[in-house]
């Protein structure tokens, strides 16, 4: 954050990318928003799905993070079992106004250990959001719909982030 302006969106992008595909479990995530209709998607459409997932979410961290004005982040020391994982308690503090609570629910894979899910405010789960979301684009248009959608999303952050307006005013 502290470089975001010197970086710019691009730059940004390519700093976080590396870090977020080693930290989050992209596979993972992506079956358990699709939900149950993930096995009936065939494998390179799979595939489509968890890098188009993965970038979004790529895209919409370099885009928040464009800027620095004092913002810290606190992780608590401990944390706290649950029956898939462990859940990791952490605050942003902005700033000027109250801190925004995000916990990550992380699960063991192999030696490490990645992020699930992410709860803002504590209570509110990316990927239940997510699999309602992902529910109506895949009854609405199949797997292929909701490749595209995702596609779309990281194109319109992207352009966002870049500055660029995602569509001509009229």
């Amino acid at each position: 954050m502290k470089e975001a302006q010197r970086l710019g969106f691009q730059g940004r992008y390519d700093k976080l990318s590396p870090v977020i595909r080693a930290t989050y479990d992209f596979p993972a995530m992506t079956r358990i928003a699709v939900g149950p209709d993930w096995n009936t998607i065939a494998a390179d459409v799979q595939a489509q799905l968890v890098e188009n997932f993965a970038q979004m979410t790529i895209v919409t961290y370099a885009s928040r993070f464009d800027g620095y004005s004092g913002e810290r982040f606190e992780v608590e020391p401990a944390s706290d079992p649950r029956n898939t994982g462990r859940l990791v308690r952490t605050k942003l503090f902005p700033s000027k106004g109250e801190a925004v609570t995000l916990n990550y629910l992380m699960r063991g894979s192999g030696e490490t250990w990645k992020v699930v899910d992410v709860y803002l405010t504590g209570t509110i789960s990316e990927l239940a959001t997510r699999r309602s979301e992902f529910a109506a684009i895949l009854k609405a248009g199949g797997p292929s719909a909701l490749v595209d959608s995702l596609r779309q999303q990281a194109d319109k952050q992207r352009a966002l982030g870049q500055g660029k307006p995602d569509s001509p005013k009229r």
